[in-house]
């Protein structure tokens, strides 16, 4: 075999870099991000995430909290300097200081927001490949670790630099609202020492506390407010779908009036012909009605599409496992 130079191999790493294919987390990161989005919720809450890009595995070896921010430019640059202090005291103590990415935590799943693809935006331009690891507290009291990993899709990626959302484009591109988050499986990882740590604290117990959670039937609260959202997410979709209705109404119009303005202007072009005279141009673009209407883009009803298929989800399966406890429970009662 040929040998390679060290700069040869990783020139030709990154030309072929493997797709990410998981984000293996370390357990001790995992309880950082836990503590720290149960602690202030119901406030959404937002942290760095520390790590390694090897190869097609995202490794999360640590994560810090971000200070909550307000509006304030002042608050948010002193929040900016904790970012850059916290990453250096790290450094200092030989601690991962590699960013890939952030988490935030969540209210029954609704993180699907332009603000999100923004911030996945901005990271891009500094890191090739980051993940927005989301927790959702609320789930925890069903016995659920509501702990998701994603990214943006290269496709989509594409098309918001471009800035084109019209109709037309997303048809070339075949593109349509599940194309826009990519979910990336997460592995949780714990050293060996961890992991005998956490055998000698298991007790002898066949059930653990997580189990008796699990056998809740009162999920009424988690329903009601996926319902409460849903509706307000379909509310949403309908003003958005009447963006579109105003506009293609308005393009109708103006066609109408274009049709209007191209008869009256070729029936005097026959005049003038008839007449000897120089015909006059059947395109005038200083003309109001030649001014083309720009088409909404359709992001927003993407994103609200993303958070009705995540609600109903919810739904479903919340109420599927309650239907397995009654029966369940029903099974008990006749024994």
């Amino acid at each position: 075999a040929v040998a390679r130079s060290f700069l040869q191999a990783i020139s030709k790493d990154e030309a072929v870099a493997p797709p990410l294919r998981v984000v293996q987390i370390e357990g001790l990161a995992v309880l950082k991000i836990i503590k720290h989005c149960k602690e202030f919720a119901p406030t959404l809450v937002t942290g760095q995430l520390l790590g390694l890009d090897v190869g097609s595995v995202l490794e999360v070896t640590n994560c810090f909290p971000f200070p909550v921010r307000d509006d304030d430019e002042e608050i948010e640059a002193d929040g900016a300097n904790y970012q850059l202090e916290m990453m250096r005291c790290l450094r200092e103590v030989n601690v991962d200081n590699n960013t890939v990415g952030w988490y935030q935590s969540t209210v029954l799943g609704s993180y699907q927001t332009v603000e999100l693809i923004e911030t996945f935006m901005n990271y891009q331009e500094n890191i090739k490949r980051c993940v927005c690891i989301i927790y959702d507290p609320s789930k925890a009291d069903l016995g659920v670790l509501a702990l998701k990993a994603l990214k943006l899709s290269d496709s989509f990626m594409e098309l918001y630099r471009g800035g084109n959302f019209t109709g037309e484009k997303l048809r070339e591109k075949n593109f349509s609202w599940m194309d826009i988050f990519e979910e990336i499986p997460i592995k949780v990882s714990n050293s060996a020492l961890v992991s005998a740590f956490m055998t000698e604290l298991e007790t002898d117990a066949p059930v653990s506390q997580g189990d008796y959670d699990r056998l809740h039937s009162s999920t009424t609260p988690f329903l009601e407010n996926n319902m409460e959202f849903l509706i307000k997410c379909m509310d949403d979709l309908s003003m958005e779908q009447q963006k579109f209705q105003y506009y293609y109404r308005n393009l109708s119009r103006q066609q109408a009036q274009q049709q209007a303005w191209l008869q009256k202007r070729r029936t005097e072009n026959m005049a003038r012909r008839s007449a000897g005279e120089e015909p006059l141009p059947e395109e005038d673009p200083s003309n109001p009605i030649f001014k083309p209407i720009p088409e909404p883009s359709r992001l927003e009803s993407f994103l609200i599409t993303n958070q009705v298929s995540n609600f109903c989800g919810q739904i479903n399966g919340v109420a599927g496992q309650n239907f397995s406890r009654l029966y369940l429970t029903k099974a008990l009662h006749e024994n």
